[in-house]
């Protein structure tokens, strides 16, 4: 779009005020609004100031000067303000009119240049999953004197015996994919999630619940290309969010807020096309794949520890991954399996439809990173045509739960914590600095964030159940 008609589509709408976006370093998204009396064509186009020193992972107070531009065909109506608001992603500057190196927008969009510039393929296409719960109540605080958290949901297995009056049809552990109504109490609160992304531009394939007692959902929206699937995503959790609270209601996209029962992943599909030539696929060759998906699985397995601390980057993340949960861990691909860390999707296979899904990552990715490390990992294994099962990651083609413990010895597993995480890509990340995609400041500048702002922290404090374990020693 250009800035004439967005101000054309304010008009139409009467809007009054425009809502100027950016995502920090760790996923959140920050904004500013600015009456639509002062939005003209210049502002538009150079954009607005801010204090770069208030996001997390940018500048210092010394330097925190910082311009937001809008990305226009990023722009959708706001459903949740009161007044009519046009809401609208921007990339960050610096005053110079330099792009901004720490702006995950940014490294996303390098992402796709440099697969542009390997002469490998012109456009790389993700599509991915975001699981999530809807609670009726959620409550937590930590103290010196004290830490808890506390989750309710109408419909979860531990009220079956709660409440003057209890209609039953509660979801069990690990039932609840695809129950009706009155199971399933929130048909009509996802579909309305729904209405609002398809008004705001998304293109929604399907809803429906999840494996998980307590509102487990997944709504799954049409893929597309990398950066504008990362600004997707973000608009998908603002909506998703949003639409819970103004049912009473909370969403949340950790992967593992209640013990006992399966976590939230994000599975990304992944696929390359050259021109309208699509890449990944080979009739007659192990799920139809081609020498180059086979490369690029082998590199996404091979950098797979390096690139869990942007896909699952929380202390949270390694609660979902472990075995037992549908938690892909196992470092191995296979054809419809669900229990390695890639599955190669076979029902109504095409040459277009045919891809790859990353199962391990989790919605605490900010996806602009997350999307870049996965595809920089994926040409590094297309361009040192790396052999997947020359390295052993598979395939495999049982349930890898199932396998004798020899048989499980063979296969790599994914880390055990986010300190791993970090530690693996501490000592693997020249792949990502390839075509100066992501730099080495940034990746400093990542690592030392996650050590200092979340497990130093954590690391610090006692647990609840420790006192179960420990109080009485």
């Amino acid at each position: 779009m250009t800035p004439r008609e967005i101000l054309d589509l304010m008009k139409q709408h009467e809007v009054q005020m425009v809502d100027f976006r950016i995502v920090d370093v760790p996923g959140r998204q920050h904004h500013v609004t600015v009456p639509a009396a002062e939005i003209d064509e210049e502002v538009l186009e150079r954009g607005v100031a801010f204090d770069g020193s208030s996001v997390p992972g940018f500048r210092g107070i010394e330097e925190s000067d910082m311009v937001m531009r809008p990305v226009l065909e990023t722009a959708f109506l706001d459903p949740f303000t009161e007044v009519p608001t046009l809401a609208v992603t921007c990339n960050v500057y610096e005053p110079g009119g330099n792009r901004y190196e720490r702006d995950p927008r940014y490294i996303a969009e390098k992402a796709e240049e440099y697969l542009k510039s390997t002469g490998i393929a012109t456009t790389a296409y993700f599509g991915p999953e975001l699981e999530f719960f809807i609670f009726d109540d959620v409550r937590f605080d930590s103290t010196q004197s004290g830490a808890f958290y506390a989750i309710d949901s109408e419909e979860a297995v531990w009220n079956t015996g709660t409440g003057p009056k209890n209609l039953g049809y509660h979801v069990k552990n690990k039932g609840g994919y695809f129950p009706v109504a009155p199971t399933d109490t929130q048909q009509d609160i996802r579909t309305e999630m729904v209405l609002e992304l398809m008004k705001a531009g998304i293109r929604v394939e399907r809803h429906h619940h999840e494996v998980a007692t307590a509102g487990q959902a997944e709504i799954n929206f049409r893929f597309g290309t990398l950066t504008r699937t990362a600004d997707t995503v973000m608009t998908y959790k603002y909506i998703v969010r949003n639409v819970a609270r103004r049912h009473g209601k909370t969403a949340t996209f950790m992967p593992k807020p209640i013990f006992g029962d399966n976590g939230s992943g994000m599975h990304v599909h992944q696929s390359l096309f050259n021109g309208d030539e699509p890449l990944f696929y080979r009739e007659g060759g192990y799920a139809n794949l081609s020498d180059v998906a086979l490369h690029y699985i082998a590199g996404i397995l091979y950098h797979a520890p390096a690139i869990l601390a942007f896909s699952n980057p929380s202390t949270n993340s390694y609660k979902r991954l472990v075995p037992g949960y549908e938690a892909p861990v196992n470092l191995v691909f296979s054809r419809g399996n669900r229990s390695a860390a890639i599955r190669v999707p076979v029902a109504v296979v095409s040459p277009k439809t045919a891809r790859i899904e990353f199962r391990t990552p989790d919605c605490t990715a900010n996806p602009y990173l997350a999307f870049a490390a996965m595809l920089m990992a994926g040409l590094d294994g297309i361009r040192r045509k790396l052999d997947p099962t020359e390295l052993g990651f598979g395939p495999i083609n049982k349930n890898i739960y199932e396998l004798s413990a020899e048989e499980k010895a063979q296969i790599k597993s994914v880390p055990g914590s986010l300190g791993e995480a970090l530690d693996a890509l501490e000592a693997d990340y020249e792949f990502l600095l390839e075509g100066g995609v992501f730099t080495k400041d940034f990746i400093r500048t990542w690592i030392d964030f996650k050590r200092n702002n979340e497990l130093a922290p954590l690391h610090l404090r006692p647990h609840p159940y420790e006192f179960s374990l420990y109080f009485d020693l």
